[in-house]
């Protein structure tokens, strides 16, 4: 297969928002002046914690489920996830009236296997590393000749989640401004890659930056390299969406020419940012979504002066996490 079959183009984001509307939610971008204060730039949150299923996975699953034909359907859809790609492709599968089988890991939050049980998909539990989990779905598609929806090498899922891109140009422009950055949350690639083929067309002055939690700076780490490389076994963060351990070998094809770098977050960082989010935004994000704003509060990125666009990713957090996180700063502390 060629890199033009495999490899998503600005038009497959176009074809994707066409595919999506009036199907996925056009999040608001959000504002809080005490926040522009705090970092001395304009920061404008992308709010895909307000998307179907709480993040911004939804559009790319819905995107390739929409692909299937009738006969595919009478079978299903599969993936594998931890949480967010797996109630996305539940949902998806709900809507076009299809059977979703959702294998996850053991350790998956507790609230995101219930979402995708009361969405009517099959949840199987899987007790084994990343790999063995891939394999195990990988081998259940053969058996039971079931669509993988993979949650994020795939050209469609890529062209779903830069919608998120095109929706940030068009606020852009109504608002009549520009933004000199974009911070994006990064795990497999998926969502920055969608993002950067779309402003590469609407707005190619922005720099686009993948935001990942310390230990798992695949990407950051690959983009100065040049080359894709992997995440030391045995590392952990309260981050539990963002732990693929390399890039996609599509989404990096996409990301190596297009992003000006990575930027890597501590837990603690991550929590502020929960804190602050929550504080001045009035949104619950979820760690992995919270990396973007945890880089600017950080200082990982010089927003002075500047206007910045930030996506929160997702808010399915479970709220014993969400609540040490805001519990661990009071009101003076949040905005110092």
């Amino acid at each position: 297969m060629n890199d033009e079959a495999i490899h998503p183009t600005f038009d497959h984001v176009a074809d994707a928002a066409e595919r999506l509307r009036d199907v996925a939610v056009r999040t608001p971008l959000l504002e809080a002046p005490l926040l522009n204060d705090l970092v001395g730039g304009r920061v404008l949150v992308k709010a895909e914690v307000l998307q179907r299923t709480g993040s911004f996975k939804f559009r790319g699953a819905y995107n390739r489920v929409s692909r299937t034909t009738q006969e595919e359907r009478t079978r299903g859809v599969l993936c594998f996830s931890s949480g967010n790609h797996a109630q996305g492709v539940a949902a998806a599968a709900q809507l076009f009236k299809t059977r979703a089988y959702i294998v996850m890991p053991a350790t998956a939050p507790a609230l995101k296997v219930a979402r995708c049980k009361a969405m009517g998909a099959e949840v199987i539990l899987h007790d084994g590393d990343r790999r063995s989990m891939e394999q195990r779905t990988e081998a259940l598609a053969k058996e039971k000749g079931l669509v993988l929806v993979r949650p994020f090498d795939d050209r469609f899922v890529i062209a779903g989640q830069g919608t998120v891109g095109l929706e940030i140009a068009a606020q852009l422009a109504e608002r009549q401004t520009f933004a000199d950055l974009v911070l994006v949350p990064c795990s497999g690639g998926g969502l920055v890659a969608g993002i950067a083929l779309a402003l590469e067309r609407q707005s190619p002055a922005t720099a686009v930056y993948s935001a990942e939690p310390a230990g798992f700076d695949d990407m950051a780490r690959s983009l100065a390299a040049g080359t894709r490389v992997a995440n030391a076994p045995g590392r952990s963060s309260i981050c539990d969406a963002l732990q693929v351990p390399e890039p996609g070998a599509i989404t990096f094809a996409v990301n190596k020419p297009r992003l000006r770098g990575g930027l890597v977050v501590n837990d603690d960082e991550v929590r502020r940012a929960m804190a602050i989010a929550f504080e001045h935004l009035k949104i619950v994000v979820e760690p992995g979504g919270a990396v973007g704003l945890a880089a600017i509060l950080a200082g990982r990125v010089d927003v002075r002066g500047r206007t910045v666009v930030v996506v929160a990713s997702g808010g399915n957090v479970d709220p014993a996490v969400f609540r040490s996180a805001i519990g661990e700063r009071d009101h003076r502390s949040s905005v110092a």
